[in-house]
């Protein structure tokens, strides 16, 4: 640890968010070190617009629930701040236009990469993630941290735990 508290050691968020019966959104940001082990998790309470922003936000509701609500609250919230933060669903990535932390989506797809891609995509280990081309502090982290992280990490398996921890925030939720 550092004389600040910090320490060398990377840190990953995972990002996810779940659809709770009456259509609200939930959302949990995990923050692990490089072997997968949990440092802090944190959740919101289920989001659900009224129809008056329904309306009004259209089809940038989404991305502005997930990126700039839920996501933007978690992150605040984390005493642990990781050095990268993963999500799944592209309207995440929202998130990048309202944090300093570099953003990037867990990637499966094979993209075709053109000259006027506006996404970057690295290889770590056998994950595949894709950056805002805009944002090159995500490239230079993924560079600097890509290093710690087994090559045979599976970095999609943290979300199945975010997500089970989600679902059972619901059903304790429930059954007050």
């Amino acid at each position: 640890m550092g004389a600040d508290g910090s320490s060398k050691e990377l840190k990953l968020g995972f990002l996810a968010t779940i659809e709770c019966a009456d259509g609200a959104l939930i959302g949990g940001l995990l923050v692990t070190n490089h072997f997968g082990r949990p440092l802090e998790f944190q959740c919101t309470t289920p989001v659900k617009p009224n129809r008056t922003q329904e309306v009004l936000y259209g089809p940038t509701l989404v991305p502005f629930l997930v990126g700039e609500v839920i996501g933007q609250t978690l992150v605040q919230k984390m005493n642990v701040k990781p050095n990268l933060i993963l999500v799944e669903q592209d309207q995440a990535m929202e998130l990048q236009k309202h944090i300093s932390i570099p953003v990037a989506i867990l990637s499966d797809v094979e993209q075709i990469l053109d000259e006027n891609a506006s996404f970057i995509i690295e290889e770590v280990g056998k994950n595949k993630l894709r950056f805002d081309a805009g944002h090159q502090a995500g490239r230079v982290a993924i560079e600097n941290t890509s290093k710690k992280i087994p090559g045979d990490a599976d970095l999609g398996e943290p979300f199945e735990r975010v997500r089970e921890a989600l679902n059972e925030a619901i059903r304790m939720g429930s059954s007050r």
